[in-house]
């Protein structure tokens, strides 16, 4: 009796389980949409974007392939995925939820909207409706902008904000920004976050010694961390504040498959000391099996003769 009661209960309680697994979008973040168009471009940078953060879990869209993961992450080709609205999809990919991270730290806003355009070239019905003007609760009406410049000698990033409608411009006070830096996999988080003073400027430290290109260029960029006030403007820009980095294959000197001069002398030692054992084993082996053969053959003859001596012995005498 009690076990039955048991398991009424937990029937009972199974659809609010399944509910609560649902990943519920705020209503005011469903209705987001992308500042720009989604086209042929967008879709290629988007592809590239998916495949480094979304493909180790997500699989190739369209051929279910995805990870085994409790829940399933799924494929963004099906028709549960793709019935989201945009901004559900562009909610979901920059808060993350459970085994999934949050990519706003890791991708811009453009960025993450360039995801949404690969993802929705896979829905054949879908028709793109795209936000004209980036739009601001603290600045309503205007259009938020960025700009970013590069101070060698302090080596301070300045970014500074500004709303400009049809009454003139105005700086954007208040604002929290994110600076990050390009890398190698992802993006990097430059000093923490800082609040646009009264000229709308705000300044970032760049840590001594980060690596640029091979003329010391590393990619930045700027977003507001409460986009709802602020709206979705970012600044994406190449300044010269790393240091001069020389790309070096990372087999180039300790690969003891490459060439003898690049690989360090412990390693042909041991390698060579390593093939010699092996084969010295190998040929040991084969010795000792033809010693076995070669013992095998004599006691076999020995057997024969011993086997016709004793038959010659047994004839009857006539």
């Amino acid at each position: 009796m009690r076990y039955t009661a048991g398991v009424i209960i937990c029937l009972m309680l199974l659809p609010s389980f399944v509910r609560g697994q649902e990943w519920v979008v705020p209503d005011d973040r469903k209705g987001r949409l992308s500042t720009f168009p989604f086209t042929d471009e967008t879709r290629k940078e988007g592809e590239r974007f998916y495949r480094i953060n979304c493909q180790s879990c997500h699989g190739d869209p369209g051929k279910n392939n995805y990870i085994a993961l409790v829940p399933p992450p799924g494929d963004p080709a099906t028709e549960k995925i793709q019935r989201n609205s945009d901004g559900e999809i562009f909610y979901k990919l920059s808060v993350g939820r459970g085994q999934m991270p949050s990519f706003r730290s890791v991708l811009t806003t453009d960025e993450i909207w360039k995801v949404v355009s690969y993802l929705r070239s896979f829905n054949s019905s879908y028709v793109q409706r795209v936000m004209q003007v980036i739009t601001s609760t603290a600045y309503p009406g205007a259009m938020i902008s960025m700009r970013m410049a590069y101070d060698a000698s302090q080596r301070i990033v300045s970014v500074i904000a500004s709303a400009t409608s049809e009454s003139g411009s105005v700086p954007v006070t208040g604002a929290e920004v994110r600076l990050l830096a390009e890398r190698y996999f992802g993006k990097m988080v430059i000093d923490e976050e800082k609040v646009t003073d009264s000229n709308g400027a705000v300044l970032f430290a760049v840590p001594a010694g980060l690596p640029g290109d091979t003329a010391g260029n590393i990619s930045f960029s700027a977003k507001f961390t409460d986009e709802e006030s602020f709206g979705t403007a970012s600044m994406d820009t190449v300044l010269q504040a790393g240091t001069v980095t020389i790309p070096v294959s990372l087999t180039e000197k300790r690969a003891m498959w490459n060439t003898v001069r690049k690989a360090p002398i412990w390693i042909i030692l041991a390698y060579g000391l390593g093939v010699i054992a092996v084969w010295g084993f190998i040929i040991l082996v084969m010795l000792k099996l033809r010693d076995i053969f070669t013992v095998g053959t004599v006691l076999s003859e020995g057997l024969k003769g011993s086997n016709a001596s004793t038959e010659t012995t047994k004839q009857p005498q006539i």
